[in-house]
Protein backbone atom coordinates (compact mmCIF):
# COMPACT_ATOMS: atom_id res chain seq x y z
CA UNK A 1 0.00 0.00 0.00
CA UNK A 2 1.64 3.23 -1.12
CA UNK A 3 1.45 6.49 0.79
CA UNK A 4 2.18 10.08 -0.26
CA UNK A 5 4.42 11.82 2.30
CA UNK A 6 5.14 15.54 2.33
CA UNK A 7 8.71 16.57 3.14
CA UNK A 8 9.01 20.06 4.60
CA UNK A 9 11.74 22.51 5.63
CA UNK A 10 12.85 21.87 9.24
CA UNK A 11 13.61 24.51 11.86
CA UNK A 12 16.03 27.05 10.33
CA UNK A 13 16.36 29.33 13.34
CA UNK A 14 15.47 33.03 13.20
CA UNK A 15 15.30 33.22 9.41
CA UNK A 16 11.81 33.72 7.94
CA UNK A 17 12.87 32.72 4.44
CA UNK A 18 16.13 31.66 2.83
CA UNK A 19 16.88 30.88 -0.82
CA UNK A 20 17.29 27.44 -2.37
CA UNK A 21 20.76 27.53 -3.95
CA UNK A 22 21.03 23.87 -4.99
CA UNK A 23 18.33 21.33 -5.89
CA UNK A 24 19.26 17.65 -6.03
CA UNK A 25 16.01 15.88 -6.91
CA UNK A 26 13.43 15.77 -9.69
CA UNK A 27 10.13 14.04 -10.27
CA UNK A 28 10.64 10.28 -10.68
CA UNK A 29 13.84 10.07 -8.63
CA UNK A 30 14.15 7.40 -5.98
CA UNK A 31 15.14 8.91 -2.66
CA UNK A 32 16.30 7.39 0.62
CA UNK A 33 16.00 8.58 4.18
CA UNK A 34 18.46 11.41 4.87
CA UNK A 35 19.32 11.91 1.19
CA UNK A 36 19.86 15.61 0.47
CA UNK A 37 16.91 17.32 -1.21
CA UNK A 38 18.34 20.80 -1.57
CA UNK A 39 20.78 23.29 -0.08
CA UNK A 40 19.56 26.46 1.65
CA UNK A 41 21.67 29.53 2.31
CA UNK A 42 21.27 32.10 5.08
CA UNK A 43 23.49 35.13 5.64
CA UNK A 44 25.62 32.99 7.94
CA UNK A 45 25.89 29.50 6.48
CA UNK A 46 24.51 26.89 4.13
CA UNK A 47 22.64 23.73 5.10
CA UNK A 48 21.47 20.62 3.27
CA UNK A 49 17.86 19.60 3.90
CA UNK A 50 17.66 15.79 4.29
CA UNK A 51 14.66 13.73 3.26
CA UNK A 52 12.50 12.41 6.09
CA UNK A 53 10.94 9.77 3.83
CA UNK A 54 12.09 7.08 1.42
CA UNK A 55 10.40 6.36 -1.89
CA UNK A 56 9.84 7.96 -5.28
CA UNK A 57 9.59 11.73 -5.75
CA UNK A 58 6.14 12.49 -7.20
CA UNK A 59 6.25 16.27 -6.99
CA UNK A 60 8.89 18.99 -6.50
CA UNK A 61 7.37 22.20 -5.15
CA UNK A 62 10.44 24.46 -5.15
CA UNK A 63 12.97 25.59 -7.71
CA UNK A 64 16.39 27.24 -7.65
CA UNK A 65 16.05 30.68 -6.10
CA UNK A 66 12.80 29.90 -4.27
CA UNK A 67 12.58 31.51 -0.83
CA UNK A 68 11.49 29.01 1.83
CA UNK A 69 10.94 29.03 5.58
CA UNK A 70 10.24 26.51 8.31
CA UNK A 71 7.35 24.26 7.29
CA UNK A 72 7.55 25.07 3.57
CA UNK A 73 6.69 22.05 1.44
CA UNK A 74 9.68 20.88 -0.62
CA UNK A 75 8.69 17.57 -2.22
CA UNK A 76 6.07 14.84 -2.12
CA UNK A 77 7.27 11.25 -1.90
CA UNK A 78 5.36 8.07 -2.65
CA UNK A 79 6.50 5.63 0.02
CA UNK A 80 5.89 1.88 -0.30
CA UNK A 81 4.84 0.09 -3.44
CA UNK A 82 6.15 0.78 -6.92
CA UNK A 83 5.51 4.44 -7.45
CA UNK A 84 4.63 5.53 -10.94
CA UNK A 85 6.52 8.74 -11.57
CA UNK A 86 4.45 9.98 -14.52
CA UNK A 87 1.44 10.62 -12.29
CA UNK A 88 2.36 14.21 -11.47
CA UNK A 89 2.91 15.03 -15.13
CA UNK A 90 -0.70 16.00 -15.49
CA UNK A 91 -0.26 18.45 -12.66
CA UNK A 92 2.84 19.88 -14.26
CA UNK A 93 0.95 20.46 -17.46
CA UNK A 94 -1.76 22.45 -15.75
CA UNK A 95 -0.11 25.87 -16.07
CA UNK A 96 0.20 25.37 -19.83
CA UNK A 97 -3.58 25.52 -20.15
CA UNK A 98 -3.42 29.30 -19.72
CA UNK A 99 -0.18 30.53 -21.26
CA UNK A 100 -1.47 33.95 -22.21
CA UNK A 101 -1.19 36.90 -19.82
CA UNK A 102 -4.88 37.66 -20.26
CA UNK A 103 -7.28 37.23 -17.35
CA UNK A 104 -10.09 34.75 -17.97
CA UNK A 105 -13.44 36.44 -18.42
CA UNK A 106 -15.59 36.17 -15.30
CA UNK A 107 -18.99 34.63 -15.34
CA UNK A 108 -21.99 36.93 -15.75
CA UNK A 109 -22.49 38.95 -12.61
CA UNK A 110 -18.80 39.07 -11.82
CA UNK A 111 -16.28 36.65 -10.33
CA UNK A 112 -12.70 36.23 -9.16
CA UNK A 113 -10.14 36.66 -11.95
CA UNK A 114 -6.43 35.83 -11.85
CA UNK A 115 -3.99 38.37 -13.24
CA UNK A 116 -0.77 36.77 -14.42
CA UNK A 117 2.68 37.81 -15.57
CA UNK A 118 2.73 38.42 -19.34
CA UNK A 119 5.46 37.44 -21.77
CA UNK A 120 8.79 38.73 -20.39
CA UNK A 121 11.00 37.60 -23.23
CA UNK A 122 13.81 35.11 -22.75
CA UNK A 123 13.89 35.41 -18.96
CA UNK A 124 12.70 32.36 -17.04
CA UNK A 125 12.44 34.19 -13.71
CA UNK A 126 12.86 37.83 -12.68
CA UNK A 127 12.44 39.45 -9.26
CA UNK A 128 9.59 41.66 -8.10
CA UNK A 129 11.32 44.90 -7.03
CA UNK A 130 8.24 47.05 -6.40
CA UNK A 131 4.71 46.09 -5.37
CA UNK A 132 1.97 48.70 -5.67
CA UNK A 133 -1.14 46.87 -4.45
CA UNK A 134 -2.54 45.16 -1.38
CA UNK A 135 -5.62 43.17 -0.48
CA UNK A 136 -8.73 45.39 -0.48
CA UNK A 137 -7.42 47.91 -3.02
CA UNK A 138 -9.61 48.91 -5.94
CA UNK A 139 -7.81 48.51 -9.24
CA UNK A 140 -8.56 49.54 -12.81
CA UNK A 141 -7.46 48.18 -16.14
CA UNK A 142 -3.83 49.16 -16.87
CA UNK A 143 -3.10 50.16 -13.25
CA UNK A 144 0.42 49.01 -12.31
CA UNK A 145 0.51 45.90 -10.09
CA UNK A 146 4.25 45.41 -9.73
CA UNK A 147 7.62 46.25 -11.26
CA UNK A 148 9.84 43.42 -12.47
CA UNK A 149 13.55 43.75 -13.16
CA UNK A 150 15.82 41.75 -15.41
CA UNK A 151 19.54 42.31 -15.76
CA UNK A 152 18.77 44.71 -18.62
CA UNK A 153 15.60 46.61 -17.84
CA UNK A 154 12.58 47.09 -15.63
CA UNK A 155 8.94 46.73 -16.59
CA UNK A 156 5.62 47.48 -14.93
CA UNK A 157 2.97 44.76 -15.07
CA UNK A 158 -0.46 46.30 -15.68
CA UNK A 159 -3.76 44.92 -14.48
CA UNK A 160 -5.95 43.36 -17.17
CA UNK A 161 -9.16 43.75 -15.11
CA UNK A 162 -10.98 46.20 -12.88
CA UNK A 163 -12.30 45.34 -9.45
CA UNK A 164 -11.26 44.77 -5.84
CA UNK A 165 -8.10 42.82 -4.98
CA UNK A 166 -8.95 39.70 -2.99
CA UNK A 167 -5.48 38.11 -2.84
CA UNK A 168 -1.86 39.11 -3.54
CA UNK A 169 0.24 36.06 -4.31
CA UNK A 170 3.70 37.65 -4.58
CA UNK A 171 5.86 39.83 -2.41
CA UNK A 172 8.96 41.98 -2.79
CA UNK A 173 11.83 39.75 -3.89
CA UNK A 174 9.61 36.98 -5.28
CA UNK A 175 10.93 35.42 -8.50
CA UNK A 176 8.24 35.21 -11.17
CA UNK A 177 7.98 34.08 -14.78
CA UNK A 178 5.45 34.15 -17.58
CA UNK A 179 2.11 32.86 -16.34
CA UNK A 180 2.81 33.38 -12.62
CA UNK A 181 -0.36 34.52 -10.84
CA UNK A 182 0.23 37.95 -9.27
CA UNK A 183 -3.18 38.86 -7.85
CA UNK A 184 -6.78 37.70 -7.75
CA UNK A 185 -9.40 40.36 -8.43
CA UNK A 186 -13.12 40.24 -7.71
CA UNK A 187 -14.93 41.87 -10.60
CA UNK A 188 -18.50 43.19 -10.42
CA UNK A 189 -21.27 42.76 -12.96
CA UNK A 190 -20.23 46.01 -14.63
CA UNK A 191 -16.51 45.46 -14.35
CA UNK A 192 -14.83 45.70 -17.69
CA UNK A 193 -12.36 42.99 -18.52
CA UNK A 194 -9.80 44.07 -21.05
CA UNK A 195 -9.55 42.20 -24.25
CA UNK A 196 -6.28 40.40 -24.70
CA UNK A 197 -3.81 43.17 -24.16
CA UNK A 198 -0.70 43.60 -26.16
CA UNK A 199 2.13 41.77 -24.59
CA UNK A 200 4.06 43.89 -22.15
CA UNK A 201 7.33 44.98 -23.68
CA UNK A 202 10.11 42.49 -23.21
CA UNK A 203 13.07 43.85 -21.30
CA UNK A 204 14.88 46.16 -23.65
CA UNK A 205 18.45 45.42 -24.60
CA UNK A 206 19.78 48.57 -23.02
CA UNK A 207 22.21 47.55 -20.31
CA UNK A 208 23.65 50.45 -18.38
CA UNK A 209 27.17 50.15 -16.99
CA UNK A 210 27.05 50.65 -13.26
CA UNK A 211 30.33 52.53 -13.29
CA UNK A 212 29.17 55.23 -15.69
CA UNK A 213 26.39 57.84 -15.74
CA UNK A 214 23.25 56.69 -17.55
CA UNK A 215 21.98 58.94 -20.28
CA UNK A 216 18.30 59.65 -20.76
CA UNK A 217 18.47 58.26 -24.28
CA UNK A 218 19.68 54.79 -23.31
CA UNK A 219 18.21 54.14 -19.87
CA UNK A 220 14.85 52.48 -19.28
CA UNK A 221 12.40 55.09 -18.11
CA UNK A 222 10.84 52.95 -15.36
CA UNK A 223 8.85 54.59 -12.57
CA UNK A 224 9.63 53.67 -9.01
CA UNK A 225 7.16 53.76 -6.11
CA UNK A 226 7.86 56.94 -4.18
CA UNK A 227 8.31 57.04 -0.43
CA UNK A 228 7.87 60.33 1.46
CA UNK A 229 10.42 62.80 0.15
CA UNK A 230 8.77 63.95 -3.07
CA UNK A 231 5.30 65.45 -3.61
CA UNK A 232 2.50 62.91 -3.90
CA UNK A 233 2.13 61.60 -7.43
CA UNK A 234 5.76 62.30 -8.33
CA UNK A 235 7.84 59.56 -9.89
CA UNK A 236 11.54 58.85 -9.73
CA UNK A 237 13.30 57.69 -12.87
CA UNK A 238 16.46 55.61 -12.92
CA UNK A 239 18.02 52.84 -14.95
CA UNK A 240 17.95 49.21 -13.69
CA UNK A 241 21.64 49.33 -12.80
CA UNK A 242 21.18 52.51 -10.75
CA UNK A 243 18.10 51.08 -9.02
CA UNK A 244 20.04 47.91 -8.17
CA UNK A 245 22.91 50.01 -6.82
CA UNK A 246 20.47 52.05 -4.71
CA UNK A 247 19.05 48.85 -3.18
CA UNK A 248 22.59 47.64 -2.44
CA UNK A 249 23.27 50.91 -0.60
CA UNK A 250 19.86 50.93 1.07
CA UNK A 251 19.02 54.32 -0.45
CA UNK A 252 15.47 55.62 -0.93
CA UNK A 253 15.56 57.03 -4.46
CA UNK A 254 12.79 59.54 -3.72
CA UNK A 255 15.03 61.18 -1.10
CA UNK A 256 17.85 61.44 -3.64
CA UNK A 257 15.47 63.05 -6.14
CA UNK A 258 14.28 65.50 -3.49
CA UNK A 259 17.83 66.87 -3.09
CA UNK A 260 18.13 68.08 -6.67
CA UNK A 261 16.19 69.18 -9.76
CA UNK A 262 17.12 66.18 -11.94
CA UNK A 263 14.37 64.08 -13.49
CA UNK A 264 16.64 61.05 -13.80
CA UNK A 265 18.98 59.74 -11.10
CA UNK A 266 22.41 58.49 -12.13
CA UNK A 267 25.09 56.76 -10.10
CA UNK A 268 26.89 60.01 -9.31
CA UNK A 269 23.71 61.32 -7.66
CA UNK A 270 23.65 58.29 -5.36
CA UNK A 271 27.32 58.71 -4.51
CA UNK A 272 26.87 62.39 -3.72
CA UNK A 273 23.78 61.71 -1.59
CA UNK A 274 25.36 58.97 0.52
CA UNK A 275 28.52 61.00 1.05
CA UNK A 276 26.35 63.91 2.16
CA UNK A 277 24.47 61.76 4.67
CA UNK A 278 27.67 60.21 6.02
CA UNK A 279 29.29 63.63 6.44
CA UNK A 280 26.18 65.21 7.94
CA UNK A 281 25.76 67.70 5.07
CA UNK A 282 22.43 66.05 4.23
CA UNK A 283 20.04 65.08 7.00
CA UNK A 284 18.15 61.81 6.93
CA UNK A 285 18.87 58.10 6.91
CA UNK A 286 20.59 56.33 4.05
CA UNK A 287 18.41 53.25 4.54
CA UNK A 288 15.01 53.24 6.14
CA UNK A 289 14.55 49.50 6.59
CA UNK A 290 17.85 48.54 8.15
CA UNK A 291 18.86 51.80 9.75
CA UNK A 292 22.09 51.79 7.79
CA UNK A 293 23.90 51.06 4.58
CA UNK A 294 23.44 47.47 3.52
CA UNK A 295 26.27 45.18 2.45
CA UNK A 296 29.53 46.72 1.34
CA UNK A 297 27.91 49.48 -0.70
CA UNK A 298 29.62 52.49 0.87
CA UNK A 299 32.98 50.90 0.19
CA UNK A 300 32.07 50.90 -3.50
CA UNK A 301 31.50 54.66 -3.66
CA UNK A 302 35.12 55.08 -4.67
CA UNK A 303 36.02 52.79 -7.58
CA UNK A 304 38.02 49.73 -6.57
CA UNK A 305 41.52 49.76 -8.11
CA UNK A 306 41.77 47.65 -11.26
CA UNK A 307 45.25 46.14 -11.57
CA UNK A 308 46.64 43.66 -14.07
CA UNK A 309 48.59 41.61 -11.53
CA UNK A 310 50.01 39.34 -14.24
CA UNK A 311 52.26 42.20 -15.32
CA UNK A 312 54.27 41.71 -12.12
CA UNK A 313 54.52 37.94 -11.99
CA UNK A 314 52.71 34.62 -11.85
CA UNK A 315 49.28 34.60 -10.20
CA UNK A 316 46.51 32.16 -9.31
CA UNK A 317 42.85 33.18 -9.00
CA UNK A 318 40.74 31.43 -6.37
CA UNK A 319 37.06 32.19 -5.75
CA UNK A 320 36.01 33.29 -2.27
CA UNK A 321 34.16 30.64 -0.30
CA UNK A 322 30.41 31.12 0.07
CA UNK A 323 30.80 31.79 3.80
CA UNK A 324 33.40 34.50 3.18
CA UNK A 325 31.21 36.18 0.55
CA UNK A 326 28.24 36.32 2.89
CA UNK A 327 30.15 37.28 6.03
CA UNK A 328 32.10 39.88 4.06
CA UNK A 329 28.91 41.81 3.31
CA UNK A 330 27.83 41.70 6.95
CA UNK A 331 31.26 42.75 8.20
CA UNK A 332 31.33 45.68 5.75
CA UNK A 333 27.92 46.86 6.96
CA UNK A 334 28.86 46.53 10.63
CA UNK A 335 32.24 48.25 10.16
CA UNK A 336 30.65 51.21 8.37
CA UNK A 337 27.51 51.65 10.47
CA UNK A 338 28.54 50.89 14.07
CA UNK A 339 30.61 53.56 15.90
CA UNK A 340 32.69 50.99 17.73
CA UNK A 341 35.51 51.43 20.24
CA UNK A 342 37.82 48.65 21.49
CA UNK A 343 38.96 48.45 25.14
CA UNK A 344 41.80 46.25 26.37
CA UNK A 345 42.36 44.50 29.70
CA UNK A 346 44.62 41.75 31.06
CA UNK A 347 43.10 38.98 33.19
CA UNK A 348 45.25 37.04 35.65
CA UNK A 349 44.23 33.41 35.04
CA UNK A 350 47.09 31.74 36.93
CA UNK A 351 44.83 30.13 39.55
CA UNK A 352 42.00 29.41 37.10
CA UNK A 353 44.31 27.59 34.69
CA UNK A 354 45.71 25.47 37.54
CA UNK A 355 42.13 24.67 38.61
CA UNK A 356 41.16 23.77 35.03
CA UNK A 357 44.12 21.42 34.64
CA UNK A 358 43.32 19.78 38.00
CA UNK A 359 39.67 19.18 37.05
CA UNK A 360 40.66 17.70 33.71
CA UNK A 361 42.96 15.23 35.44
CA UNK A 362 40.22 14.25 37.87
CA UNK A 363 37.77 13.69 35.01
CA UNK A 364 40.21 12.06 32.62
CA UNK A 365 38.46 8.69 32.68
CA UNK A 366 35.00 10.14 32.09
CA UNK A 367 36.17 12.02 29.00
CA UNK A 368 34.80 15.34 30.28
CA UNK A 369 37.28 18.06 29.40
CA UNK A 370 37.09 21.70 30.42
CA UNK A 371 38.21 24.49 28.12
CA UNK A 372 39.05 28.09 28.95
CA UNK A 373 36.23 29.10 26.59
CA UNK A 374 33.68 27.53 28.96
CA UNK A 375 34.93 29.71 31.83
CA UNK A 376 34.94 32.77 29.55
CA UNK A 377 31.31 32.18 28.59
CA UNK A 378 30.24 31.86 32.23
CA UNK A 379 32.18 35.01 33.16
CA UNK A 380 30.62 37.00 30.31
CA UNK A 381 27.11 35.88 31.29
CA UNK A 382 27.75 37.00 34.88
CA UNK A 383 29.04 40.36 33.63
CA UNK A 384 26.04 40.78 31.32
CA UNK A 385 23.74 40.17 34.28
CA UNK A 386 25.49 42.96 36.17
CA UNK A 387 25.61 45.30 33.16
CA UNK A 388 22.42 44.50 31.16
CA UNK A 389 23.17 47.02 28.39
CA UNK A 390 25.54 44.39 27.02
CA UNK A 391 22.55 42.06 26.55
CA UNK A 392 20.57 44.46 24.39
CA UNK A 393 20.02 45.46 20.76
CA UNK A 394 19.17 48.78 19.12
CA UNK A 395 15.80 48.97 17.40
CA UNK A 396 15.44 52.49 16.05
CA UNK A 397 15.18 54.78 19.08
CA UNK A 398 14.51 51.85 21.44
CA UNK A 399 16.80 49.49 23.28
CA UNK A 400 15.62 45.87 23.35
CA UNK A 401 16.69 44.38 26.71
CA UNK A 402 16.97 40.57 26.57
CA UNK A 403 16.28 38.28 29.50
CA UNK A 404 17.99 35.26 27.98
CA UNK A 405 21.74 34.74 27.57
CA UNK A 406 22.84 33.14 24.28
CA UNK A 407 26.58 33.36 23.69
CA UNK A 408 28.14 32.96 20.24
CA UNK A 409 31.74 31.90 19.73
CA UNK A 410 33.79 32.19 16.56
CA UNK A 411 34.83 28.81 15.14
CA UNK A 412 37.56 28.45 12.52
CA UNK A 413 36.66 26.20 9.57
CA UNK A 414 38.35 25.41 6.24
CA UNK A 415 35.84 27.71 4.52
CA UNK A 416 36.06 30.61 6.97
CA UNK A 417 34.78 31.70 10.37
CA UNK A 418 31.31 30.77 11.55
CA UNK A 419 29.64 31.60 14.88
CA UNK A 420 27.79 28.75 16.65
CA UNK A 421 25.64 29.80 19.63
CA UNK A 422 25.38 28.32 23.15
CA UNK A 423 21.71 28.81 24.04
CA UNK A 424 20.64 29.71 27.59
CA UNK A 425 24.23 29.69 28.86
CA UNK A 426 23.14 31.08 32.24
CA UNK A 427 21.44 27.72 32.97
CA UNK A 428 24.43 25.54 32.10
CA UNK A 429 27.56 24.54 33.99
CA UNK A 430 31.07 24.79 32.62
CA UNK A 431 31.30 21.06 31.82
CA UNK A 432 28.04 21.20 29.84
CA UNK A 433 29.17 24.35 28.01
CA UNK A 434 32.57 22.80 27.20
CA UNK A 435 30.92 19.68 25.78
CA UNK A 436 28.35 21.60 23.74
CA UNK A 437 30.89 24.08 22.35
CA UNK A 438 33.16 21.19 21.34
CA UNK A 439 30.34 19.45 19.50
CA UNK A 440 29.29 22.65 17.74
CA UNK A 441 32.87 23.40 16.71
CA UNK A 442 33.21 19.91 15.20
CA UNK A 443 29.95 20.34 13.28
CA UNK A 444 31.24 23.69 12.01
CA UNK A 445 34.46 22.12 10.73
CA UNK A 446 32.47 19.35 9.05
CA UNK A 447 30.09 21.85 7.44
CA UNK A 448 27.06 20.40 9.26
CA UNK A 449 25.94 23.40 11.30
CA UNK A 450 22.29 24.35 10.83
CA UNK A 451 21.10 27.96 10.73
CA UNK A 452 19.35 27.39 14.07
CA UNK A 453 22.77 26.60 15.59
CA UNK A 454 24.04 30.05 14.59
CA UNK A 455 21.07 32.28 15.41
CA UNK A 456 19.88 34.18 18.45
CA UNK A 457 23.23 35.26 19.91
CA UNK A 458 23.23 38.11 22.45
CA UNK A 459 27.02 38.46 22.70
CA UNK A 460 30.00 36.91 20.89
CA UNK A 461 33.43 35.70 22.00
CA UNK A 462 36.15 35.51 19.37
CA UNK A 463 39.09 33.54 20.78
CA UNK A 464 42.45 33.37 19.01
CA UNK A 465 44.08 31.77 22.04
CA UNK A 466 44.95 28.60 20.17
CA UNK A 467 46.82 30.59 17.53
CA UNK A 468 48.55 33.48 19.30
CA UNK A 469 48.58 37.25 19.09
CA UNK A 470 48.39 39.88 21.80
CA UNK A 471 45.42 42.19 21.20
CA UNK A 472 43.04 42.88 18.32
CA UNK A 473 39.84 44.82 17.55
CA UNK A 474 36.99 42.43 16.69
CA UNK A 475 34.03 43.78 14.70
CA UNK A 476 30.67 43.92 16.49
CA UNK A 477 28.18 41.48 14.98
CA UNK A 478 24.91 43.44 14.58
CA UNK A 479 22.34 43.39 16.11
CA UNK A 480 24.57 42.63 19.09
CA UNK A 481 26.21 45.62 20.77
CA UNK A 482 29.51 44.10 21.89
CA UNK A 483 32.05 41.36 21.18
CA UNK A 484 34.96 40.08 23.28
CA UNK A 485 38.25 39.19 21.60
CA UNK A 486 40.66 36.87 23.41
CA UNK A 487 44.28 36.13 22.55
CA UNK A 488 46.86 33.61 23.76
CA UNK A 489 47.71 33.73 27.46
CA UNK A 490 51.31 34.49 28.38
CA UNK A 491 53.48 34.58 31.51
CA UNK A 492 54.26 38.14 32.57
CA UNK A 493 56.15 39.57 35.53
CA UNK A 494 53.70 41.21 37.95
CA UNK A 495 54.75 43.32 40.97
CA UNK A 496 53.19 41.93 44.17
CA UNK A 497 54.40 44.79 46.38
CA UNK A 498 57.72 43.20 47.21
CA UNK A 499 58.93 41.56 44.06
CA UNK A 500 58.05 40.63 40.50
CA UNK A 501 56.32 37.24 40.24
CA UNK A 502 55.36 35.31 37.08
CA UNK A 503 51.61 35.37 36.43
CA UNK A 504 49.67 33.85 33.55
CA UNK A 505 47.74 36.69 31.90
CA UNK A 506 44.99 36.52 29.31
CA UNK A 507 44.59 39.52 26.91
CA UNK A 508 40.97 40.70 26.57
CA UNK A 509 39.83 43.05 23.77
CA UNK A 510 36.23 44.28 24.13
CA UNK A 511 34.67 46.10 21.17
CA UNK A 512 31.38 47.89 21.95
CA UNK A 513 28.82 49.97 20.07
CA UNK A 514 29.37 53.47 21.50
CA UNK A 515 25.75 54.42 20.83
CA UNK A 516 24.74 52.03 23.62
CA UNK A 517 27.89 51.49 25.68
CA UNK A 518 30.20 54.36 26.62
CA UNK A 519 33.84 54.05 27.61
CA UNK A 520 33.25 53.93 31.36
CA UNK A 521 30.68 51.13 31.10
CA UNK A 522 32.83 49.12 28.69
CA UNK A 523 35.85 49.41 30.98
CA UNK A 524 33.81 48.33 34.02
CA UNK A 525 32.58 45.29 32.09
CA UNK A 526 36.10 44.36 31.00
CA UNK A 527 37.51 44.79 34.51
CA UNK A 528 34.70 42.71 36.02
CA UNK A 529 35.27 39.85 33.54
CA UNK A 530 38.98 39.94 34.44
CA UNK A 531 38.12 39.84 38.18
CA UNK A 532 35.87 36.81 37.66
CA UNK A 533 38.56 34.96 35.73
CA UNK A 534 41.14 35.80 38.40
CA UNK A 535 38.91 34.41 41.18
CA UNK A 536 35.96 32.27 40.06
CA UNK A 537 34.62 32.30 43.62
CA UNK A 538 33.14 35.68 42.66
CA UNK A 539 30.77 33.78 40.35
CA UNK A 540 28.67 32.67 43.33
CA UNK A 541 28.25 36.11 44.93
Amino acid sequence: MSQIIEVKVPDIGDFESVPVIELYVKVGDSIKLDDAICTLESDKATMDVPSTAAGVVTEVLVSLGSKVGEGALLIKVEAGGAAAAPAPAAQAAAPAAAPTPVAAAPAAGGGVVEVKVPDIGDFAEVPVIELYVKVGDSIKVDDAIATLESDKATMDVPSTVSGVIKEVLVQLGSKVGEGTVLIKVETGASASVAAPVAQAPAPAAAPAAISAPVSASTATNAPVAVAPGLPAGSKVHASPSVRAYARELGVDLSKVAATGPKNRIVKEDLTKYVKGVMSGAISGPVASATGGVVGGGVLDLLPWPKVNFEKFGEIEVKPLSRIKKISGQNLSRNWVMIPAVTYHEDADITDLEAFRVQLNKENEKSGNKLTMLAFLIKACVKAMQRYPEFNSSLDGDNLVMKKYFNIGFAADTPNGLVVPVIKNAEKKGVFEIAKESGELAKQARDGKLKPADMSGACFTISSLGGIGGTYFAPIVNAPEVAILGVNKSALKPVWDGKQFVPRLTLPLSLTADHRVIDGALATRFNVYVAELLADMRRMIV
